[in-house]
Parts: structure tokens; sequence; C-alpha cells
């Protein structure tokens, strides 16, 4: 791989571990929202004062619509280049192996040609028509001169043998040289590919922090302003508004997605189930970062991987999609109404959920127990714990069970 390759490709690595610490652009006044002077004319009338109340609550819920929004978008663009980067290495690795066999297939090629000329160098030092001769002039040696001229027919046909492999060790150069160079043209290809995933992956996580700060700068007012007109305090306000929120969860989805049983699959591995739930925990309060797979920073599929991987269980690539896939392929799919502590549950895009198609399912949380699940959200939260039924939209009626 060129070095302007490894340059760029590792700017891009550290690009992403860079994701969580940048710094939220100011949002531009919304001139939808009400100003101080409208607040305190509505607070003189009963009237204009429920409107405001009303009108406010509503701004405060679209923020948070809003941001469900772009939080979405962000995670669909992060699987987007966790596949991408995947394919990088998957690519890259190739690369490596191709390097080292070209260079072996060389040095055995060179070995060959120059065993090859030494041959004919002393054959033409030694030739048999000087052996003929001797034979002629000297026949009392004819047993010693016979066994030479066998031998030189042996050795004639020993030459030929090295010669062919000679042969063959260049043609085989040559192949793995051209293999090589088409695999680093691959390469080259699949890292523009991965940068471009990153810059759009990354405008969507900054679109979300921006969003997120936006609206903690515009929600002090909102609820300064109910306070005022409420004659309550503003964090009594605040607690309110994210309770109306949640409450609005709950009643957008109200069941688990149903599907039928595609096969019978085993109890979970309670030993491993245990370690994986245990790594996961651990991890707690870090924060999401494009691409993170830890020890310190954190995407979903990371998270999942690694906790997995703790328990000595391999359950795909850095991808939802990949991960989803390794499931399928491994009969671990279960009815996600029979989801079991352990068990991964992923959201998607699309409704044909046995798909194989990549970029589809764009996030993956681990079941604790308990109606609760544990994931690395997006880039507005860090690791947490949420209920299950907090997150039923767009929902994969079907979870995986690695551990049975």
């Amino acid at each position: 791989m060129s070095n302007r390759l490894k340059t760029s490709f590792a700017l891009l690595a550290s690009l992403g571990l860079l994701l969580g610490t940048l710094v939220a652009v100011p949002a531009l006044a919304n001139p939808n929202y009400p100003t101080a002077a409208e607040v305190a004319a509505a607070k003189r009338n009963v009237v204009d004062k429920k409107n405001m109340i009303t009108r406010i609550e509503k701004l405060i819920q679209e923020q948070e619509d809003e941001v469900a929004v772009l939080n979405r978008e962000a995670s669909i663009k992060a699987e987007l280049f966790n596949v991408a980067q995947e394919e990088f290495e998957v690519v890259e690795r190739k690369v490596k192996v191709l390097e080292k066999q070209a260079k072996a297939a060389l040095a055995e090629a060179d070995e060959a040609a120059k065993q090859l000329g030494q041959i004919a160098s002393q054959m033409l030092r030694n030739g048999s028509g000087g052996t003929s001769l001797n034979l002629f002039l000297n026949p009392g040696e004819a047993d010693d001169l016979l066994y030479q001229l066998g031998a030189q027919e042996k050795l004639a046909e020993q030459t030929e043998l090295i010669y062919q492999k000679s042969l063959e060790r260049q043609r085989l150069a040559k192949s793995l040289t051209d293999e090589l160079a088409a695999a680093q043209a691959e390469l080259e290809a699949k890292a523009e590919v991965a940068k471009k995933a990153f810059d759009e992956a990354t405008a969507a996580a900054n679109a979300v922090e921006a969003k997120v700060e936006a609206n903690k700068r515009q929600g002090r007012i909102f609820y300064n302003q109910l306070a005022t007109l409420k004659n309550t305090a503003s964090d009594l306000e605040r607690q309110r508004a994210e309770g109306l929120a949640w409450e609005r969860r709950q009643a957008a989805g109200t069941s688990v997605p149903e599907a039928p049983e595609l096969y019978k699959v085993g109890p979970p591995n309670q030993e491993k189930v245990d370690r994986v739930i245990a790594f996961a925990r651990a991890q707690l309060g870090k924060p999401y970062v494009l691409g993170g797979r830890g020890p310190n920073v954190w995407d979903c599929s990371g998270l999942t991987m690694k906790a997995y991987e703790a328990a000595g269980i391999y359950i795909g690539t850095h991808s939802v999609s990949n991960q989803f896939i390794n499931a399928m392929d491994k009969r671990q799919l279960v009815p996600v109404r029979n989801v079991e502590a352990g068990d991964l549950i992923f959201w998607s895009t699309s409704n044909d959920h046995l798909n194989r198609s990549y970029g589809s399912k764009y996030h993956i949380g681990i079941y604790i127990g308990g109606g609760l699940i544990l994931d690395a959200p997006n880039p507005s939260k860090p690791v947490r714990i949420i209920p299950m039924n907090q997150r039923l939209g767009e929902m994969v009626p079907y979870a995986a069970r690695p551990s049975a």
C-alpha cells in the first residue's frame, strides 16, 4: 500500500477519535420562538397565558422530534461508514498477504534463475564433447568416462527440471505482482469510499451535536418562560417536559413487533451472558464516537462486538448489518417477543427483515433483562441503559442469541 494511502487513512481514523470533542456550531435564532415581552404580556391574560404555555410546550416537543430524526440519520450514516471501513480493512489485509507472497515468489524465481545460470556455465566449461574425446583417447578409463556420460545425462535432465521450475516461478511471481497491483488499486478505491462515508457520518454527527447544544440553550429559555407563566421553577418545568417526552415515546410504540419462529434456538449460555453484560455495564457513561470500538469510546456495533469478544464469542465484524447476517447464517435468530438477557436487538429502515443487504440495519443493543436495553445510542448520548419499550419504532422483530 502506498505511503500516501497509509497516511490518508490514518488521518481518517484519527478524525474519528476526535469526533466526540467537536464544538457545536451555534444555531441561528428562530423567529417562531416567543420573546420575553410576549411571555410577559401573556402572563397578564389567562387565555393568552394558556395559549402561550401550549405554544412553548409544542416547540419543546418539536425540538425533541428534530433531534430524533437527526440521531436516526447519524446512526444510518455511521453504519454505512463501518461497512465501508470493514471493506477497506479486508482489502488491506489482502494486500499485505499478496505483498509477502509476491516478495517470496520473486526471491524463489531469482534463486532458480541463478542456479540455472550456474549449471549452464559449468556445462559450457565441461561439455559432453570433451568427455567423448577423452573416452576415445583413453579406452582404459572407459568405466569412469561412461559413468561421467551417464552423470551428464542425469545432469541434463536435472537442468531441464530446474529450467522449468524457474519458468514456473517467474510466471507465479508475475501473476502475484499483477494481482497485488490490482489489489492496491482496489484499496485506493475502497479508501475513497470510506473517506466519503466518514465525511457524511461526521457531518450527520455534527448536526446532532449542534442541534442538541442549540436545544439546551433554547431549552433554558423555554423552561424559564414556562416557570414565569406558571409561577414554578425552571428545573421543575424541565423535568415535566422530559416526563411528557417519555410518555410520547411510550405511546409511539405499544408493543414489541411480532414475528413467527424460524427454527429452534437453544437457551443462552448464562456464564457467557454474564460476562457479556458485565463488560457492557463497565462501559456505561463512556461517549459515543463514530467508529468507536473501545476502550474509552464506542459506537453501537463496536460495543456489542467487543462485549461478546470478552465472552469468547465472535458475532461478526464491526457492522450492525454483518452482525445480523452472522446470526442469521448461524441460525441464532429468535422472535424478539422471546428475548432473553444477552440477546442482541436490532433496528432497521427496511421491513424486509431477513434481507442480506448492508446499511438498512442501523442500530444494535444488548438486552440485559428486566425490560432494559444497554446500547451506545448516538452522538448526543453516552453508553446508557433504557427501557426496551422506549425505543420500539423500527425495531426488527428478530433478536440474535449468539451464546446459544
